[in-house]
């Protein structure tokens, strides 16, 4: 089981990987090892100190990083507030208005630039802090490259429309997923980031109750490709 976790989440950050393709060039490990060494473990102290008070964060601060990389890739765009009616920015889209977590991401941001002032990028904190957050509630470690930069374009728009939605069909899921690039794989093994957290009955109560067995059916379908 722990060679089978291992390799999910291996798969997992190749999935991320491939979201953010456009700066892929640039990702490594310990990319800030000279430039600000102390980060990682600043960020996994904050999180290893404060999500043990506050477990249930844990899910939305993963959630944060995919609902980011899915749009423009892992740019932290879903970070930019909007100015104005006409500048409206990712954080203000539907799908992302149930997000939770900015302000634990603004507070482990403003220890790293204690330590380094203007080095590490947003993209790499929420990257990073989301694995972090992950293994305090008893999930799997795995590597981060780091050496992402922050995106400046954040739209509403494109956060409406490119990601996935609770009531998507399998058939537009495996649309939406290979729009970025992503394969049938791709889409379980994202899929199952979902095992921690929670989700009102809302948000799944009609695939529980409709049960087609007709491939529209996104549990029954995410559960015979895993088998």
């Amino acid at each position: 089981m722990e060679k089978t976790m291992t390799s999910k989440c291996f798969m997992i950050l190749v999935v991320f990987g491939a979201l953010g393709y456009a700066k892929a060039q640039s990702l490594e490990l310990g990319f800030y090892d000279t430039s600000c060494p102390k980060a990682e473990k600043i960020i996994s102290d904050f999180v290893k100190e404060h999500i043990r008070n506050a477990p249930s964060l844990a899910s939305p601060l993963l959630r944060m990083h995919f609902h980011d990389c899915f749009v423009r890739g892992c740019d932290a765009s879903i970070l930019i507030n909007s100015t104005s009616a006409n500048n409206s920015t990712e954080k203000a889209g539907n799908p992302n208005k149930t997000l939770r977590g900015f302000d634990f991401i603004d507070r482990v941001k403003a220890a790293v630039e204690a330590e380094c002032p203007g080095v590490v990028s947003c993209a790499a904190i929420i990257a990073l802090t989301a694995r972090d957050a992950v293994g305090v509630i008893g999930g799997p470690f795995w590597n981060v490259p780091t050496g992402r930069r922050d995106g400046l374009i954040s739209n509403t728009s494109e956060a409406n429309t490119q990601i996935p939605g609770p009531t998507f069909n399998f058939s537009s899921l495996q649309t939406s997923f290979a729009n970025k690039g992503l394969n049938v794989t791709d889409l379980v093994l994202l899929s199952g980031a979902h095992t921690i957290g929670v989700s009102h009955c809302s948000s799944f109560s009609k695939r529980l109750y409709n049960f087609t067995r007709k491939g529209d059916d996104l549990l029954w379908t995410v559960s015979t490709l895993q088998t």
